[in-house]
């Protein structure tokens, strides 16, 4: 394994590895490539997504239901893998709503979240039978006026809150925000809502993302739960569901650690009996993405060059920015960290080299490690970015400089 100050990295503890080479899945990743017969690629593990939702159900309370966002990764073999592990979809397209519903989740089960839906997009998810997460007036205006033809809209209201989750990678409350109805003028849309019309299912409350602290999530979804407590003194109808989005993280640089489950348990036991109190017979939804897949997936690239360059060592692989934008430090850092990265053929070999990874791009952004301790690596090693399964290949310029896109295989 290498890595700069690998011990600490929660990503390297956990992997696997078959005569000197990184295991994906139970294949090494060289007979793995040798079978998908080109790189780039992205590669899904069914066995490690299978396991944590398996470790995240046993520290959800019985009643609390989970869904799984598509838009951390709409793979369509993932999607339907995840339809049999998970109680629900959330979608932020109408592709994404045409993958869930092909996946096999029952309309009823799948909800559309996002600002800006067409008017189209609208009438497509209300044909369906998907509930809307409405975040604007506009929206539900819109969805009023489809409920013609014995259509009756399924509308849920996505609320804005005043507070946000501490320390989140992204935050998505505690101030003006094109997600959601501001908290404060939700009351008002929800006297105006015709019953007769629309079918109101309840809220969606979601303060951010991508936080290891359980603490701060707690914090959150005590808020989440009173603030959907005051909102339903003034709802036309009983919430009958109520989604607290999700928020854990994934470690991705050294130092940092995962989320303490066993907190996370504690914390949701209190909530929901919180809510069986306040709100009796509403259905809480715990809605991940990244949480569920990140872990699972794997970048894999070839070096196709070895360069020296004053001091430097440079491994030029057929991989970087266009496909994994994230990796590259353009997608949400401020101060770019190197995700974690192994020379998947070498991983019995010490790290005893400082490398700088790059694409085939003509960019100085086309960067997937920077100065990383990595074994001494050649042309036709691989080169392999953990932590890729979520906004990897849907979240990158897959066209950017006219490269071929990278294949995609759930192993």
């Amino acid at each position: 394994m290498a890595h700069d100050a690998a011990p600490s990295h929660a990503a390297l503890k956990r992997l696997r590895t078959r005569g000197g080479q990184l295991l994906v899945g139970e294949e090494t990743v060289g007979q793995l490539v040798s079978r998908v017969g080109s790189t780039p690629l992205y590669a899904y593990d069914r066995e490690a997504i299978r396991a944590r939702v398996a470790e995240l159900r046993g520290i959800l309370p019985e009643d609390m239901h989970l869904h799984y966002a598509l838009k951390a990764n709409p793979m369509p073999g993932l999607v339907a893998w995840m339809a049999g592990l998970v109680d629900g979809f959330d979608v932020a397209s109408a592709r994404e709503m045409s993958v869930a519903l092909a996946a096999g989740m029952p309309p009823s089960r799948v909800s559309f979240a996002g600002p800006g839906k067409s008017a189209a997009e609208l009438l497509a998810a209300v044909e369906a039978g998907i509930t809307l997460h409405a975040e604007s007036e506009r929206e539900v205006a819109i969805l009023h006026e489809l409920a013609t033809g014995g259509r009756r809209p399924r509308l849920a209201i996505r609320v804005n809150p005043e507070f946000q989750l501490k320390s989140a990678g992204m935050k998505m409350g505690g101030g003006a925000s094109q997600f959601g109805i501001d908290a404060e003028r939700v009351p008002s849309v929800l006297r105006g809502l015709d019953l007769a019309r629309v079918d109101f299912r309840g809220f969606h409350i979601f303060a951010g993302s991508q936080n290891l602290s359980a603490e701060a999530i707690a914090e959150a979804q005590s808020q989440t739960l009173a603030l959907a407590r005051r909102l339903a003194a003034d709802a036309p109808a009983a919430i009958r569901e109520l989604n607290i989005g999700g928020g854990l993280g994934i470690p991705y640089f050294p130092g940092e650690q995962p989320v303490d489950l066993a907190a996370l348990k504690a914390s949701l036991g209190k909530l929901a009996a919180q809510a069986r109190e306040w709100l009796p017979g509403t259905r809480l939804i715990m809605e991940l993405g990244r949480y569920l897949v990140g872990e699972a997936g794997y970048y894999i690239c070839r070096i196709l060059d070895r360069k020296e360059s004053r001091g430097r060592t440079f491994l030029v692989t057929d991989g970087g920015l266009h496909h994994h934008l994230a990796a590259s430090g353009n997608f949400g850092q401020a101060i770019r960290k190197n995700y974690p990265v192994v020379i998947g053929t070498r991983m019995a070999q010490e790290a005893s080299e400082r490398a700088t990874v790059v694409g085939p791009l003509c960019t100085p952004l086309d960067l997937l490690a920077d100065n990383m301790l990595l074994p001494p690596a050649a042309p036709g090693d691989l080169v392999v970015v953990l932590q890729s399964g979520a906004y990897g290949f849907t979240a990158s310029p897959l066209g950017f400089l006219s490269h071929p896109e990278p294949l995609e295989v759930l192993v």
